[in-house]
């Protein structure tokens, strides 16, 4: 009779049958990954944080900014307005949502930017800080960036290629 702290030659079988049936196991279960792709069902949340900040900062600044009635007062809280987008456009850049819209929306910023520069010239070449053409240039200005906005938005919103679970 063997010693009983040496196993049985039948249990010694058991215990390599069972160590093969377990590898094949693991070899199925990764044959049955392979064959079906690895998918990265924890893929971080996309919702960019940083630039879900920034789009409140500019959502705050051009609700609450130009509560002046004269235009002139608005033109520094615009150029602020372009600070931030300028910051939004880097963050659009690092996670590489850059889309047509958003192109477009920028693209009328500067236009409006560029229209409100020159009516505040002229407004202080004239000494009127209620110029009109001045006050529709920064509406105008206003609305684009409301435009860039909801781009913004739309790109943050928007989930990546392949819902964030393609193959690893």
């Amino acid at each position: 009779m063997p010693a009983p702290s040496t196993p049985s030659p039948t249990a010694r079988g058991r215990v390599r049958g069972a160590a093969g049936t377990l590898r094949a196991v693991a070899a199925f279960v990764a044959l049955g990954a392979l064959a079906t792709g690895c998918r990265n069902d924890t893929a971080p949340a996309w919702g960019y944080p940083e630039l879900g900040a920034t789009l409140r900062a500019l959502t705050r600044d051009l609700d609450e900014g130009c509560a002046e009635t004269a235009p002139s007062g608005c033109l520094a809280e615009l150029d602020r307005l372009g600070v931030l987008a300028e910051g939004a456009f880097a963050e659009v850049l690092d996670h590489r949502l850059l889309d047509v819209g958003y192109v477009v929306a920028m693209q009328d910023v500067e236009g409006a930017r560029e229209l409100r520069v020159a009516a505040a010239r002229e407004a202080r070449v004239r000494r009127d800080p209620h110029y009109l053409p001045l006050r529709r240039a920064v509406l105008a200005e206003r609305l684009a960036y409301r435009r860039l906005l909801a781009a913004l938005e739309g790109l943050r919103t928007a989930p990546p290629p392949g819902d964030g679970t393609g193959p690893v």
